[in-house]
């Protein structure tokens, strides 16, 4: 691969009317709405209805959209019983990928499950999934999955995981992170989900590949590392010394940058507002000056800006989300914006197969093994 071609920077590799991202090095619409507004007046849900369907729902719509989702929420019997026997100790998108495959075998998709009747269930389910695994390993208690009276994703990850009525600035908090991770045009995950819709493969085997994706830290990962490293200060001033100690030894700081933004992420304001607001009543609260102080040396330092990933460490770690969940609701979220994408790729597909430059020895003799020194 030449350097100019490396990762694909700048390379166009296909169309899609889904989203547009970086355009003059700041903005992220889906399907023409700007983040701003979504973020500011839509639900989750709505975002999903929009990617998944093309369009904004009305209220009655949203309404049945709502209810569908909720009565998707149970997880067959088999499926539980997998999740039993994974054990406590992997990482949750380990749970998630093998989970995920194996509804993908209960309910394989067929005329009775039809592509858009398995992106809606793994919407509702993904929560449930997650949490009857970490709860019956963490507290050996099997959760009821659909004993919730939460009528929102974000609501019903929080009921199911703290067991108890979320606070309503967590279950917005929450909200808005959905949106904001819902979609971002060919991203890693998304570009691994076409490459293998592309091959005529069925929906679960293009989801489980943009989770395989998804799983690393220099994609949905790094919010995790952002937040093990915001964790290791107490105050913004330790923050800024310690952020000067690892650049000095070229140490990569998580959550800083992005490959197409040029400006700033238009993602990251708007969750640092609600990191900023939670921290106010969090007994570690402190940990948003943190964060602003290793932003202010990112920026003195290497102009480099937060990304989503940076301030939603913090975000959901005042909502009580346990660090290794983290990557795991980019999941929830992501699954309306990889959906979208299998469909687009369906409706217009050729198969995606790139060449490469070849940096290999020139042909050569072929050598028997007893020739072999």
């Amino acid at each position: 691969m030449t350097a100019k071609t490396g990762g694909l920077e700048g390379i166009i590799v296909g169309d899609t009317a889904i989203s547009t991202v970086g355009k003059e090095g700041v903005g992220l619409t889906y399907r023409g709405y700007d983040i701003h507004d979504l973020a500011a007046q839509s639900s989750f849900e709505e975002v999903a209805y929009l990617l998944v369907y093309g369009q904004l729902p009305a209220l009655e719509q949203l309404q049945s959209y709502k209810e569908k989702l909720i009565k998707m929420r149970r997880l067959p019997n088999e499926l539980k019983l997998l999740l039993e026997t994974i054990p406590g100790s992997v990482h949750p998108m380990d749970v998630l990928r093998t989970g995920i495959s194996m509804l993908g075998t209960l309910e394989s998709e067929t005329a009775q499950y039809s592509s858009h009747q398995i992106a809606d269930r793994l919407i509702a389910c993904t929560p449930s999934i997650l949490l009857y695994w970490y709860q019956f390993h963490r507290n050996n208690v099997r959760i009821e999955t659909w004993n919730s009276e939460e009528k929102t994703i974000a609501g019903y990850f929080l009921h199911m995981l703290h067991g108890k009525k979320p606070e309503e600035d967590q279950r917005k908090t929450v909200d808005v992170s959905l949106i904001l991770y819902a979609e971002h045009e060919f991203n890693a995950s998304t570009f691994a989900a076409r490459v293998t819709s592309s091959t005529g493969s069925d929906f679960y085997s293009a989801i489980v590949s943009a989770i395989g994706a998804l799983r690393g830290p220099l994609h949905g990962g790094a919010n995790e590392e952002a937040m093990r490293l915001i964790s290791q200060f107490k105050t913004a001033e330790q923050a800024e010394a310690g952020i000067r100690e690892l650049l000095a030894k070229k140490a990569k700081i998580m959550g800083f940058g992005h490959r197409v933004y040029k400006i700033s992420d238009p993602r990251s304001d708007i969750i640092k507002g609600w990191s900023q607001k939670l921290s106010a009543q969090a007994r570690d609260g402190y940990l948003f000056a943190v964060s602003e102080g290793i932003e202010k040396i990112m920026w003195d330092e290497k102009k480099l800006f937060p990304n989503l990933d940076f301030y939603s460490a913090t975000a959901f770690h005042f909502c009580g989300i346990p660090t290794p969940l983290f990557t795991p609701i980019f999941v929830m979220s992501r699954l309306s914006g990889w959906s979208a994408h299998v469909f687009e790729q369906r409706g217009n597909n050729r198969l995606i197969r790139p060449e490469a430059t070849y940096t290999g020895p020139a042909p050569r003799p072929f050598i028997p093994i007893q020739e072999r020194g």
